[in-house]
């Protein structure tokens, strides 16, 4: 997925338009990095630094996810999201 991609996540996503830190942009953020991260150790597989990061920033994320099904959203659903992501449950 590219830049614009994830742009377009965040407009449809976003509380307002200068939400920064909602859950669901948190979250759009943070699979963007894991995939970037992910990229990286494809080519570089030693890169310890770069695994342990992976680890957290994948442990952080699902930890927002936890949070996000317990919430109450009022414009989509949480499959909704989790579909637009391309997650698995």
């Amino acid at each position: 997925m590219d830049q614009k991609h994830y742009e377009n996540l965040i407009k449809k996503f976003r509380l307002n338009d200068k939400d920064t830190g909602s859950t669901p942009v948190q979250i759009i953020n943070l699979t963007k990095r894991i995939l970037e991260l992910t990229e990286h150790l494809k080519v570089q597989k030693k890169d310890v630094p770069a695994k342990r990061t992976l680890l957290k920033i994948v442990a952080t994320r699902k930890t927002y996810l936890k949070y996000l099904k317990t919430q109450k959203l009022e414009k989509y659903t949480y499959e909704e999201f989790i579909k637009a992501l391309n997650l698995k449950k």
